[in-house]
């Protein structure tokens, strides 16, 4: 079974393409939507966070405190960087247990989906890299339509993230979303790289 990492900047269409090879067949993890579940889940997430920001970052409810763990990450990089690896690493043998279960049903291809692949390490989880690539104008224009940001919130944001040209280094291969480029083709080739075929079937 191969594990397919799916990554790009923010606005680049990363979770666009993530769905279509979805819709092939191909088995997804979101790194985002488990993380979130792990933070209130995992007791080793939970037991991290309470050692580093005291028994308030839990509601009595168990529900995380957001804005308190937010006013922490935004303080700087070194506080994003203690969060991240106390969450980081159980997200990686999460989805490596996950993966395996997948490998189990037999499975030939999954993968997974992050926007901060390689600067986490998850990317020494999986077998196949893979960029989705926008231009920076195209971009920032879309994430200013989905989210209401401004633009410099968004060039913000884009600065935090590892920049284009690394990642395409990086990167087995290269999907272009620029809104002129078919991505059917490209996912087809991408498939037929990786599994010889353009579907799971």
């Amino acid at each position: 079974m191969i594990k397919l990492g799916i990554t790009g900047g923010i606005g680049s269409g990363k979770s666009y393409v993530s769905s279509l090879l979805e819709k092939r067949g191909v088995p997804l993890y979101d790194t985002d939507s488990r993380a979130k579940m792990l933070t209130v889940d995992s007791p080793e997430i939970r037991d991290g966070l309470t050692a580093l920001l005291g028994a308030g970052v839990y509601a009595p409810d168990g529900s995380l405190n957001k804005p308190l763990l937010a006013s922490y990450l935004f303080a700087g990089e070194e506080n994003a960087r203690r969060v991240n690896s106390i969450i980081h690493p159980c997200v990686f043998d999460d989805f490596l247990l996950w993966a395996e279960r997948m490998r189990s049903e037999g499975c030939r291809l999954v993968g997974m989906e992050s926007a901060i692949l390689f600067e986490s390490g998850f990317n020494k989880g999986v077998d196949k890299t893979v960029m989705v690539y926008a231009p920076e104008a195209l971009r920032i224009r879309r994430v200013m339509q989905r989210d209401g940001m401004s633009e410099r919130q968004v060039l913000s944001r884009m600065k935090a993230q590892m920049g284009d040209e690394e990642k395409r280094k990086k990167s087995d291969f290269v999907i272009l979303n620029d809104g002129i480029s078919s991505l059917e083709p490209q996912i087809d080739n991408l498939l037929i790289a990786l599994i010889g075929r353009k579907d799971i079937g």
